[in-house]
């Protein structure tokens, strides 16, 4: 009979490496935080269409320089092309809902550090179109051409 070897445990090195252990998690940015802690408030006051409104006003009162009159543009436009939809922040954003569901909401460039306003649709939109839709845009200017489109958008998202 074969005389049997002791059974050795495999050793593996690391994955990492000893300077990827130096390096920290970024994890979420002040920004991120802010959002998340104004969306938590938001949940707890539960506000009525009033309040909703009020609360986007001075939202859009805390944006600066172009993100500001952009935003108040279009908080015009969509109210406009769309009165059953019920302003409230969202994430501490202005937003547009219709029974307490987001369809839509804006962010402005500067709170995140981007180079552009966001506009999105949240997943309530009604904007399906085959198998690919835009469901967020990049805005840097409202002119004329651009308002007609996002009401047009607007419409379409709470028909």
């Amino acid at each position: 009979m074969a005389e049997r070897k002791p059974a050795r445990k495999a050793t593996q090195a690391s994955a990492k490496s000893t300077t990827a252990t130096a390096k920290k998690a970024k994890g979420f940015t002040d920004e991120e935080r802010d959002a998340m802690k104004a969306r938590a408030r938001e949940m707890k006051a539960g506000a009525s269409k009033a309040d909703g409104e009020s609360a986007v006003l001075a939202a859009l009162a805390a944006m600066e320089g172009s993100d500001r009159a952009m935003g108040e543009r279009l908080h015009v436009i969509i109210k406009a092309s769309a009165p059953a939809l019920s302003p409230k922040t969202w994430y501490g954003m202005p937003a547009y809902a219709k029974d307490d569901k987001v369809v839509c909401f804006f962010r402005g460039a500067q709170k995140f550090k981007e180079r552009y306003m966001t506009f999105g649709f949240s997943p309530e939109a009604k904007l399906d179109e085959g198998y690919l839709w835009p469901t967020a845009f990049a805005l840097t200017k409202l002119t004329a051409a651009e308002e007609a489109k996002i009401a047009v958008l607007v419409r379409k998202a709470v028909s």
